[in-house]
């Protein structure tokens, strides 16, 4: 099976026929296909851990509102009269 341009030639092969195909190599081959692998999977990026669930309540008392939140602020007086 060919994925992509046809100049591309890319190669689908199944767990099987890379089997077949490294049992196929010689002992020096095989050991350079093992290392290759080895070095792509060390290359690859590793999967970010799931995040933590923080506990419910973490931040209470921590954060105040002002009493008057809900009056203009001085330096937008100017503007609003």
């Amino acid at each position: 099976m060919t994925i992509g341009p046809e100049w591309l030639n890319i190669r689908c092969l199944s767990t099987a026929d890379l089997l077949v195909k490294f049992n196929g190599l010689p002992e020096d081959l095989r050991k350079q296909v093992v290392d290759l692998i080895d070095a792509l999977l060390k290359r690859a990026p590793k999967p970010e851990p799931p995040m933590k669930k923080r506990p419910i309540g973490l931040m209470k008392g921590k954060i105040r509102m002002a009493d008057d939140l809900d009056e203009p602020l001085e330096d937008m007086r100017p503007y609003m009269e």
